[in-house]
């Protein structure tokens, strides 16, 4: 049997970490918690993007062609996280979408509020069996402000650009906002034309400080929806003029899953600075 990657930090310890961040008031942090999933803190405010921290799927594929082995210890159990203001989930894969992570945390934080794409409203009420007007919806350009982020959604190509019946956008991008700061996570894409120029738009002249790219890629025998390569994740931070960019959604699944090699090659090519963190390893700015 593989040995799972350990996280930096884990349990105790990145619990710790976290509130030892507070004394740092000017700064904001964050935190991967593998795959897709980062929590950010800014002035004693807490927001979980796209969180999985079960092994949900593991269990599900287990007896399957297409396992799901995990490769990385979960770095918290969610039920100790009783400190979140807001928690996101960009589209309905599990991956993004956990009701083995969610319940527990909807349940240690009464007052959460939650971010998703409106397309997804019933999906989300009948996973998490929660009240369908719970969630707060955004579509590609539409926001929402909760907790001092301002969420603005930028519709996501995973593979392709799916609409409801309504022409709301299944799989959403977020930009968020809070103070002079702004940070960008494309759930699941890949890029499509027109995504750089549409950002630019939306982030109405603000600098986007932080990407956070996808880099595992996309190859049919996997047989699921990809995202970007690392090498168009770096081109795509360049191209926005990102600050800086942080790679994610690798290292989770022995199936779906890529280096950083070449997402670090092409940062270092175009000279776009970028950081490559270990799981459960914190980042301030």
């Amino acid at each position: 049997m593989t040995q799972l990657i350990k996280p930096a930090l884990m349990d105790d310890a990145l619990l710790k970490d976290i509130a030892g961040a507070h004394s740092l008031t000017d700064a904001f942090h964050l935190w991967w918690l593998g795959q897709s999933g980062f929590l950010l803190q800014w002035k004693g405010r807490h927001l979980l993007i796209d969180p999985y921290l079960s092994n949900s799927l593991t269990v599900k594929y287990a007896a399957t062609d297409k396992p799901h082995v995990r490769m990385t210890e979960i770095p918290i159990d969610p039920a100790r996280l009783d400190f979140i203001d807001v928690v996101t989930s960009s589209h309905n894969h599990t991956d993004h979408l956990d009701h083995e992570t969610l319940w527990p945390l909807i349940a240690a934080n009464t007052d959460l509020q939650m971010i998703i794409p409106e397309a997804n409203r019933q999906f989300v009420a009948d996973r998490l069996k929660t009240d369908p007007k719970w969630p707060l919806g955004v579509n590609d350009g539409t926001s929402v402000t909760v907790a001092g982020f301002t969420f603005t959604g930028l519709a996501a190509a995973h593979e392709e650009l799916d609409r409801d019946e309504n022409g709301n956008f299944r799989c959403l991008g977020y930009l968020i906002s809070f103070d002079e700061w702004t940070v960008f996570h494309p759930g699941d894409c890949i890029p499509y034309p027109g995504m750089v120029e549409r950002l630019l738009e939306l982030s109405e002249g603000r600098r986007i400080d932080v990407a956070l790219m996808p880099i595992n890629g996309r190859l049919p025998e996997r047989r699921v929806t990809g995202n970007f390569w690392g090498r168009e994740a770096a081109q795509f931070a360049k191209e926005i003029v990102a600050g800086i960019v942080i790679p994610m959604h690798y290292e989770m699944f022995t199936f779906n899953t890529e280096t950083p090699d070449e997402f670090v090659r092409t940062c270092l090519k175009l000279d776009q600075q970028f950081c490559v963190l270990k799981c459960a390893q914190r980042w301030s700015r």
